[in-house]
């Protein structure tokens, strides 16, 4: 009776989570698709607490309760702007999660052998798990010993992967891509330690290879995130997304959960699109990405620019408005920082009662997450008809009065077309040095998150609008009626 409502609680969950994904796919469908997540995950919990092989209920509810308080903590504190290294410290947490559970299946698989070796009432003194595995075979045992490494090397190599991606997120850890000397080889002799020690675990089932493998994903975790630069963190986050999944997948096969296998199938599976879908639209190779930039940038120099940035204050930056017909606001990570989306808000529908075309230009891997700037614009209830992604308006700024870049660089930065020795050379970014006038909202002269020059702010056409977005927009607002 338990096992079969066990069974439909997660046919339930597994379709809520489905339908919670695709909600997500939709701005005015994501608020519902956040509860349908909610209402899978605690039936989830609940089946499992109930179903079979359930106990230690004593230890299970305190746990359960603290791992919520803590949620509910960290959600009511955190800032939008500390989201994206929310997300990675997250996807450490699983990671560590399917270490742990791998570690605890490979001392229940000791002693379920040790229990048939025993025979008689030892068998009978095993847990649920433990006589699950007292009943396999010598075959099953070893895709039993090949899941649980699987899982333990994947959920090593996410923590600490997001480990240093929350550190290159939170500005603890140089956002430039670092390796140690060796560079990928180095990962190539982690990645052949593994594979020798999961042969060495698949004939001795002992617990020193498994330390080992465990240890050289630990490593290849960190050397891989560290040799990724700061241009492409947000498909970082997405590809532990990816790590995370497959690493609860793994671990699901190996508690026999259908549940975590489909979950992490799901996340696994979503997060690993994402990450090829932002790599296209960066024109990164997949693959070089996911390496740790194995194969990919250009040893040359980087272009010289021309100019110098000139400065505008306020009242130019209201003149021309006033003056404009068409404006596109492109907004950036610094827009986050500076929390300026409620005047950024406000200033569009000002502009708007003035008869203006006002829209807003998004790249697909603005901010330090994907989705980081559609979340700030709606959560200012700027209308989701003028937010456009970056294939539905490129085209457009030829004919635009003003573009206002907040809080950008490198998806503005011209280098990508301009200069095939920059490291964000051939990434897709929005042309708004083609618009009439550019202003450019920036707290000073610094190279931004990357590290990597930009041309657009020296161009003719280009004003640099210095200050704290925030601030610069309270003075702007005072003078736009």
């Amino acid at each position: 009776m338990e096992f079969g409502f066990t069974t439909a609680a997660y046919v339930v969950a597994a379709v809520l989570f489905i339908l919670s994904l695709g909600g997500l796919s939709g701005q005015e469908s994501a608020k519902r698709a956040v509860w349908y997540g909610i209402v899978g995950m605690g039936l989830a919990v609940a089946a499992t607490l109930i179903g079979p092989g359930a106990g230690l209920w004593w230890l299970s509810i305190p746990l359960i309760a603290a791992g919520g308080f803590i949620g509910y903590q960290l959600a009511s504190k955190v800032e939008m702007t500390q989201m994206p290294e929310l997300v990675a410290g997250m996807h450490a947490l699983v990671g560590l999660a399917a270490v742990f559970v791998g570690f605890n299946a490979h001392f229940e698989i000791g002693n379920a052998a040790e229990a048939l070796a025993a025979g008689g009432d030892a068998v009978k003194e095993l847990g649920a798990f433990g006589k699950l595995i007292a009943k396999k075979s010598a075959v099953e045992i070893n895709i039993l010993l090949v899941e649980l490494s699987l899982g333990v090397w994947i959920g090593a190599v996410t923590f600490t992967g997001s480990v240093i991606a929350y550190g290159k997120l939170s500005g603890k850890v140089t956002s430039s891509a670092e390796k140690l000397p060796g560079g990928h080889m180095l990962n190539a002799g982690a990645a052949a330690i593994s594979v020798i020690c999961l042969i060495w675990y698949l004939n001795t089932a002992a617990f020193l290879p498994l330390i080992i493998l465990t240890i050289a994903a630990l490593f290849i975790g960190y050397h891989l995130i560290m040799g990724i630069g700061g241009a492409d963190m947000p498909v970082v986050v997405s590809m532990l997304n990816s790590y995370s999944g497959w690493a609860a997948a793994a671990i699901g096969f190996s508690l026999g959960n259908d549940l975590l296998i489909v979950v992490g199938a799901l996340v696994g599976s979503s997060g690993a699109i994402l990450s090829y879908i932002m790599c296209k639209a960066m024109n990164r190779s997949f693959v070089s990405v996911i390496l740790g930039g194995f194969g990919g940038g250009s040893d040359g120099p980087a272009m010289e620019i021309d100019g110098e940035q000139i400065a505008i204050d306020a009242d130019g930056v209201a003149a021309a408005l006033d003056e404009a017909d068409s404006v596109v606001i492109i907004p950036g990570y610094g827009m986050a920082v500076a929390q300026a989306q409620q005047n950024v808000a406000e200033l569009t529908r000002r502009l708007r009662a003035k008869g203006k075309n006002v829209r807003f230009a998004i790249h697909p891997v603005a901010g330090r997450l994907p989705g980081h700037m559609n979340v700030l614009l709606a959560e200012a209830k700027v209308p989701y008809d003028i937010v456009l992604e970056m294939d539905e308006i490129n085209d457009d700024f030829p004919e635009t009065d003003v573009a206002i870049v907040i809080g950008s660089n490198d998806i503005v930065n011209p280098a990508a077309q301009e200069d095939p020795n920059s490291p964000i050379a051939g990434m897709p970014v929005l042309e708004c040095w083609k618009a009439k006038q550019v202003f450019v909202s920036k707290r000073g002269q610094g190279t931004g998150y990357s590290g990597i020059e930009n041309p657009l702010f020296f161009k003719e056409n280009t004003r640099m609008f210095y200050g704290d977005a925030k601030q610069s927009l309270d003075t702007l607002l005072t003078m736009i009626q």
